[in-house]
């Protein structure tokens, strides 16, 4: 069993996060993974602001992006455990938005989501991949 709370958005290369979680779990293992995702994309200038990417806002990825290197690295029974919209307060917002700014965003489509994802690793990997170790897989 592997689990994480909101760590791989912190991680520029989540594919091969996910690919050493698929590899270094037993076979019939499985993992719980609490994390921040996006739906629609964050503004721009946010991605440089330190206090939203420790935050885990400016390191996150799409939620389909997400469970797509999931499904990849060859988990399978991907099962979304829980989905809760996170909510910005205007005093946060307004360090980094103008007011114009914050009602743009505000009345977008945009959406910042905490979610928990399980995934189990196969018992026997019918990927057809080569050799443990190799880079194809």
């Amino acid at each position: 069993m592997f689990v994480s709370n909101c760590v791989l958005n912190l991680v520029p290369n989540k594919n091969a996060v996910i690919k050493e979680i698929y590899r270094v779990l037993k076979p019939g293992g499985h993992f719980s993974i609490s994390d921040i995702v996006l739906e629609g994309n964050i503004p721009e200038k946010w991605k440089q602001v330190a206090e939203l990417y420790t935050g885990c806002i400016s390191g996150a990825i799409q939620k389909k992006e997400y469970l797509d290197i999931i499904e990849e690295a060859g988990f399978t029974n991907i099962t979304l455990l829980k989905e809760k919209k996170i909510i910005l307060p205007d005093d946060i917002l307004s360090n980094y938005l103008s007011e114009e700014e914050i009602n743009e965003y505000k009345n977008s489509n945009v959406s910042i989501k905490s979610i928990t994802v399980y995934a189990e690793k196969p018992a026997k990997d019918e990927r057809n991949c080569c050799e443990p170790g190799s880079k194809c897989c």
